[in-house]
């Protein structure tokens, strides 16, 4: 059986009426990245909030077990043992601007009880694990968008932790700092730190997560890796078709013949979606409909998370 270094046991947390996180269980492996995916209001910020013991849980049982050690730790009865050893990343910075970026891990460290000497032996390691080594005595005004979130990252690693509980890290963030903080990221799971990641973004969840948890309503949909989830969740196929027409290929009764090639046809805005095992018979049916425009492509994250959860918008709460 794969050891557990974090345990969450049909976690359910209420708000009057709502129940925003329904008997959820998941675990964490050491070494691993587990990511949690679904749209707003699916509970996962809510999960994090217990997880980091903010939060308290109406009922379940979030457990942690230091590596190295044979005692089990619980929130939020040990709490303060536990955060001791989670390194965090909230979706919003909260560093402090009245302090450089070296000042930042220095001050943020001593929270941790940590002696001025060890940390300012760890701070040249971490800027310059976050490139920004020559920004070390910068001030919080000079930093970019990207830069600030590696700063937070680095900030979240100054008491050495295996565990980090990151919250949508790369929001705002335009692609090459995202780029950059995957290659951080994975880095950290080559060292063997585990990560508790949400995230909108499916390219992400997909480059970066061992495993995803799928959530909507507070309920876990599915579990396993992100390969897994679309073998078994999807057909292998896509094929988008769009322009002039389109929307007649799923209206218009002479056109079944068509929507018979696929297991399913979905429509989102002016683009029809074709999920189908046989995408070149499909193609070359196509072919007869010159004002059309398709783009044939692989089952990816994107379209098990709208099959799961919905196309339709929700707002956040």
């Amino acid at each position: 059986m794969t050891e557990k270094l974090f345990e969450v046991v049909d976690l359910t947390k209420r708000y009057g009426s709502a129940t925003v996180v329904d008997q959820l269980s998941f675990s964490i492996a050491p070494g691993e990245c587990l990511g949690v995916i679904g749209p707003n209001g699916a509970g996962k910020t809510t999960t994090i909030r217990m997880c980091l013991g903010l939060t308290s849980p109406d009922s379940g049982s979030i457990r942690y077990l230091p590596p190295g050690q044979g005692t089990r730790l619980s929130m939020p009865q040990d709490a303060l043992a536990i955060k001791a050893q989670l390194g965090i990343v909230s979706q919003f910075d909260s560093l402090d601007p009245d302090f450089s970026c070296a000042e930042n891990l220095l001050v943020f460290g001593r929270y941790f009880g940590l002696k001025d000497w060890v940390i300012r032996e760890r701070i040249p390691k971490l800027l310059e694990f976050a490139a920004l080594t020559h920004k070390a005595d910068a001030n919080l005004s000079e930093l970019s968008g990207g830069m600030k979130r590696r700063l937070s990252l680095a900030r979240a690693l100054v008491n050495d932790p295996q565990l980090l509980l990151l919250d949508e890290p790369t929001t705002g963030l335009d692609p090459q700092a995202r780029h950059l903080m995957w290659e951080r990221l994975q880095r950290l799971v080559q060292q063997g730190k585990s990560i508790l990641l949400t995230t909108h973004f499916m390219d992400e969840a997909e480059r970066l997560c061992n495993r995803l948890l799928v959530l909507d309503h507070g309920k876990k949909m599915t579990e396993g890796t992100p390969r897994e989830l679309i073998a078994s969740n999807l057909e292998p196929d896509v094929v988008e078709v769009y322009g002039a027409g389109a929307l007649s290929l799923v209206e218009l009764p002479q056109h079944a013949p068509l929507r018979a090639m696929a297991a399913r046809v979905e429509v989102s805005g002016e683009t029809v979606f074709f999920y189908t095992a046989d995408a070149k018979r499909l193609l070359a049916a196509l072919t007869d409909h010159p004002t059309l425009r398709t783009l044939h492509r692989p089952a990816n994250l994107e379209d098990l998370f709208l099959k799961l959860t919905g196309r339709q918008i929700r707002e956040a709460a």
